[in-house]
């Protein structure tokens, strides 16, 4: 029996090596004799110890922190900005077959397309078009990347920090904006009261009585205040029809 222990613990160990177990979200390529034969997965998985290897792979969506880089914009302004992409792998033959490291060069690949593509867009641009620079991203990735097997969902540029000088530069122009706008609105605003003021001057010219309401309508606002002392003008025309009155009185008698 002790001689057939060394035998038996061959066994198990060549058992224990040849079977391997994959996850749901995990894929198996296969090498026999350094050939690809196949992907596995997921599930209980044979090997034949020796002659069979199994790279896995993972069909997660991957979450790749690009770090911050150095970039000088069109108009010659220095930033660095850093991005995250998210990427999974669609073809693992591919990941492994066509690449030595698919993360690793996907990391690198990101960088320089960060660089390359943020390099060829001013200041203004960088900071106000993000959205669309992100889709410019995520297909040139796209289609270096679909080689190797991997699809990128999505690219987003996380944070741009320029330099105190520029920040000081681009809240002087925000303050200028703004005070341009109110501008605009203050004129506009006085264009439309003028308008206004015109109708209405049209109006009372064609009915003067209309003075009249608008002096009656003025003394019951102003008379809400008990503490104030009006001193009103009263219109001639208001008074007319009780002088003439008078005047036929004086000359009856």
């Amino acid at each position: 029996m002790h001689s057939f222990l060394p035998l038996i613990i061959i066994i198990v160990v060549i058992l224990f090596a040849s079977i391997k177990v994959l996850n749901e979200y995990e894929r198996g390529v296969v090498l026999t004799l350094g050939r690809f034969t196949g992907v596995k997965g997921p599930g209980l998985i044979i090997l034949i110890p020796g002659i069979q290897q199994m790279m896995r792979v993972s069909t997660r969506v991957v979450v790749l922190d690009v770090p911050p880089q150095d970039i000088v914009t069109r108009d010659n302004i220095s930033v660095k900005v850093n991005a995250v992409v998210y990427f999974r792998v669609l073809k693992p033959e591919s990941a492994i077959l066509n690449v030595e490291n698919f993360m690793y060069a996907t990391s690198q690949l990101s960088q320089t397309t960060l660089r390359s593509v943020l390099g060829q867009q001013e200041l203004d641009d960088l900071l106000t078009n993000r959205d669309k620079i992100n889709r410019n991203l995520q297909e040139i990735l796209d289609q270096h990347t679909e080689s190797w097997g991997i699809k990128i969902a999505s690219v987003e540029v996380k944070n741009v920090d320029i330099p105190q000088e520029m920040q000081r530069a681009i809240a002087k122009q925000a303050e200028a904006e703004r005070e341009r706008r109110a501008k605009i609105i203050h004129a506009e605003g006085e264009f439309q009261a003028s308008q206004k003021l015109s109708e209405a001057a049209a109006i009372i010219a064609k009915e003067p009585a209309t003075i009249q309401l608008r002096y009656l309508q003025t003394l019951t606002e102003i008379s809400t205040d008990k503490n104030s002392t009006i001193v009103f003008p009263l219109p001639i025309d208001l008074i007319k029809i009780f002088l003439d009155k008078k005047k036929k009185e004086n000359g009856a008698n």
